[in-house]
């Protein structure tokens, strides 16, 4: 019985790959933000057990948030310049956040495996930047409804939501741009 069910998870999770096209488009999204426009309150682990809050956007000017999960080819091979543009931009106020979304709550030891699987793209990416488990609110809903991945958005220093969320994998230059035009619109 616990070989179907994983059976069954690995096939619904190659489905929703397929279905979502994991993030392969190169185009912005569009503003997407809560009623608020605020990320609010939250606590949540990284995979490595530390704690964060929202209090991890008032470091920085702005931080980029890279949704993602273990399974998406593309998502794994920004990592590499993701950490690069977070060394790069540090200067800047700029940060760099990963939401690894496949790791949210899931019955028994599969979550704990999908963690696992994360430390290890973390080593082998050289990611220094955390990687975050969603919490039970994901992220006061602005997690839920995420059906392509990566997707990735903006904080502004005030735990605002900015700028446009950006689908789908993209270079170290094209991060670097997107960054430069966000990061003009947060301190005008």
């Amino acid at each position: 019985m616990r070989l179907r069910k994983k059976v069954l998870c690995i096939v619904f999770m190659c489905c929703m790959a397929v279905l979502s096209g994991c993030g392969t488009k190169n185009e912005a999204a569009g503003e997407q933000t809560d009623s608020s426009g605020k990320v609010g309150e939250f606590t949540m682990n990284d995979i490595e057990g530390n704690t964060f809050t929202q209090e991890l956007f008032g470091e920085n000017d702005l931080t980029l948030v890279n949704v993602f999960t273990t399974w998406c080819t593309p998502c794994v091979r920004e990592i590499p310049d993701l950490e690069k543009l977070s060394q790069e931009m540090a200067d800047q106020g700029v940060a760099v956040v990963g939401i690894v979304l496949d790791t949210a709550a899931l019955p028994g030891g599969e979550q704990e495996e999908i963690v696992e699987k994360a430390k290890l793209l973390a080593e082998e990416t050289g990611a220094s930047y955390p990687f975050l488990i969603p919490d039970e609110g994901y992220m006061n809903g602005r997690l839920s409804g995420i059906d392509a991945v990566p997707e990735t958005f903006f904080v502004d220093k005030e735990g605002n939501i900015v700028g446009e969320t950006y689908v789908g994998s993209h270079g170290l230059e094209e991060w670097r741009e997107i960054v430069e035009k966000e990061l003009e619109g947060v301190k005008e």
